[in-house]
C-alpha cells in the first residue's frame, strides 16, 4: 500500500506526458512513424567494431566453447557455452550499459560470467550496432544475437538445439534494454522477437524516458538555485563552473565528497524529491561525483543527443522542493516556481513505429515473466525513483505480481558486489523454475524508504562512508 505523502511526492515530481501507472513518456500510442521521415541524428553516425577486439580469456580450469563475430547488423558478440554435457540447455542474455559517444563499438563479459558457467548456463552478448542511448539497438541486436545463437555454434563446428529457455541481465541503459525486451509492446513490435522466461535488470533505467526529465530537471533547478538561468532551451546559459562557485564550497569528485553552500543545501532538497525521496545514502550520492556526472548533460535539448527528432523532455507541472519539506510550500518556493522557465514536451517525440521498437522503447510495467531488480540507494545518475516509477507502473497493469525489487545501501552507479548480484540472479531463477517467488524491499512508502535501516536485508557488505546495518537487520 502506498502512503498518500509519496503519492504526493511522486505525482509533483512527473512531468508533461509522463502518467505514472500508464505508460512511459514520449509518444502517443496513435502516432506510427512509417519511417519515411526526415533523417534523426543517430541515422547520420558511423560505428564499427574492431573485430580482433572481442576475443576473451578463458576461465582458469573451466572448459567452455568461446566464439566471437560480427553479426550481419555490424555489431560485434561473445557467446560462451559449457563443455559438451554440461550445458543445461539455457541461455543469458546480457546487455551492457551506455558506452558513450565515439565509433568504436565493444563487448563487455558479464560479471556472473564465471557463476553462469558453473551453474551450466550459457551466455551470450551484443555491442550493439550503435553507441550513444540507443535503447532500440540495444533490444534489436540483443535479441538479433539470441536467435542466431544456434546458428553461431554450428559455425563453429557445435550442434546445438535451441535453448530451453533465454534469460536476459543487464546495468544501468542494460537495465533499461533488459526492462523493455520482456514489454509487451516489444514483444508485438520487435523487429527480431524472443520470449525471455526471467529478467534481472540492475541499476537500470526502469523508469524509461523519466530519466531525461529527471536531468532536465536536476540541471534547470541548479542553474535557477544558483541564480543563473534558464532562460531559454536547450539553456546555452549553463556554466557548470560558475553554477558550482555558487552551489559548493568544495565541488564533490569521485575521490572526495562535497561540502555544499546554503544554495547547495536547496538544490540537494529538490534532487532529494526528485530522485525518490528520503532515503539512505541519498546525501553521500549527491554529494559525490556522480554529481558532475549529472551536470555534464546540462544544455543539452531533449532529443537525447540525437535519437530522437523532437523534444522528449519538460517539466511542466514539477514543484521544485527547496526546504525538504513536500507537504508545505514556502513564499520563497512559491516565487522559486513560478520564476523557473518551463518546457513542454512534445507527445510525439517517441512514436511507434512500423519498423522495429521505438526509438527509445517503452518501459510501461507490463509484463508476464519473473522480474527481480536491484538498484543502488544513492545512485544520482539513474536515481531510485526508476524503481518507484516501475512498481507504479507494473501495479496499473496488473504486473506487479511479477516484479521484485531489491534496494542496496551504496550510492556510486551501479555498485554490488558479486553476493548480491548472485542472489538477485537465484532468486529469479528459482522463482522462474520452481514456482518460489523471492523476497524484495517495498519501494513506495515513504515512511519504510526513508527509514535508517532500509536497504539492509538484501545489501551483503558495508560500504565505505555509509552507516552499517545492524547485525539483526542483515
Amino acid at each position: 500500500m502506498t502512503d498518500l505523502r509519496w503519492t504526493k511526492v511522486l505525482a509533483l515530481t512527473m512531468v508533461g506526458a509522463l502518467v505514472v501507472g500508464c505508460s512511459d513518456s514520449g509518444g502517443s500510442d496513435d502516432n506510427v512513424d512509417t519511417g519515411d521521415q526526415a533523417t534523426r541524428v543517430q541515422d547520420t553516425r558511423e560505428f564499427a567494431v574492431q573485430e580482433e577486439t572481442l576475443a576473451f580469456e578463458a576461465i582458469d580450469g573451466v572448459e567452455t566453447d568461446r566464439w566471437t563475430g560480427v553479426m550481419d547488423n555490424g555489431a560485434g558478440y561473445r557467446v560462451e557455452v559449457p563443455a559438451e554435457g554440461n550445458w543445461n540447455g539455457m541461455l543469458v542474455m546480457y546487455a551492457h550499459g551506455y558506452r558513450g559517444e565515439g565509433s568504436e563499438l565493444t563487448v563487455s563479459s558479464p560479471a556472473l560470467r564465471s557463476y553462469y558457467i558453473s551453474r551450466g548456463y550459457a551466455w551470450a552478448a551484443s555491442s550493439y550496432s550503435t553507441n550513444y542511448y540507443d535503447v532500440r539497438t540495444g533490444v534489436e541486436d540483443t535479441n538479433a544475437l539470441a536467435n542466431a545463437f544456434v546458428d553461431i555454434a554450428a559455425q563453429n563446428g557445435r550442434t546445438l538445439m535451441a535453448p530451453s529457455k533465454i534469460y536476459i541481465t543487464g546495468d544501468s541503459m542494460g537495465g533499461h534494454v533488459t526492462a523493455a525486451a520482456i514489454e509487451a509492446e516489444t514483444q508485438a513490435t520487435a523487429a527480431n522477437k524472443v520470449t525471455y522466461a526471467g529478467a534481472v535488470p540492475r541499476c537500470g533505467v526502469v523508469g524509461g524516458t523519466y530519466e531525461f526529465d529527471y536531468l532536465l530537471n536536476f540541471t534547470f533547478a541548479a542553474q535557477h538555485v544558483a541564480d543563473m538561468g534558464p532562460t531559454s532551451y536547450p539553456a546555452t546559459d549553463f556554466d557548470q563552473a560558475a553554477i558550482d562557485d555558487v552551489l559548493w564550497t568544495t565541488t564533490p569528485s569521485f575521490a572526495a565528497q562535497g561540502v555544499p553552500t546554503e544554495a547547495g543545501l536547496q538544490l540537494e532538497n529538490i534532487v532529494r524529491t526528485l530522485s525518490g525521496g528520503d532515503r539512505p545514502t541519498f546525501e553521500q550520492g549527491f554529494r559525490g561525483g556522480y554529481y558532475n556526472v549529472v551536470m555534464g548533460t546540462g544544455g543539452r535539448d531533449g532529443t537525447v543527443n540525437g535519437i530522437l527528432l523532437r523534444n522528449l523532455s519538460g517539466n511542466e507541472g514539477v514543484n521544485y522542493n527547496l526546504d525538504g519539506d513536500p507537504d508545505n510550500s514556502t513564499s520563497e518556493e512559491t516565487a522559486f516556481n513560478e520564476s523557473m522557465f518551463r518546457v513542454m514536451a512534445d507527445p510525439a517525440a517517441n512514436p511507434l513505429r512500423n519498423d522495429g521498437v521505438r526509438w527509445i522503447p517503452q518501459v510501461n510495467g507490463e509484463f508476464t515473466v519473473p522480474v527481480v531488480s536491484l538498484h543502488n540507494l544513492g545512485d544520482l545518475y539513474v536515481p531510485f525513483v526508476h524503481e518507484q516509477i516501475y512498481r507504479e507502473r507494473a501495479e496499473a497493469n496488473g504486473s506487479d505480481a511479477w516484479l521484485v525489487q531489491r534496494a542496496i545501501r551504496s550510492s556510486p552507479h551501479c555498485s554490488f558486489e558479486a553476493a548480491e548480484l548472485i542472489s538477485a540472479f537465484d532468486a529469479m531463477i528459482a522463482w522462474e523454475q520452481n514456482g518460489t517467488k523471492p523476497e524484495g524491499d517495498d519501494v513506495t512508502t515513504a515512511s519504510v524508504v526513508a527509514d535508517e535501516n532500509y536497504g539492509c536485508r538484501f545489501t551483503t557488505a558495508t560500504r565505505t562512508g555509509v552507516p552499517a546495518c545492524p547485525a539483526t537487520v542483515q
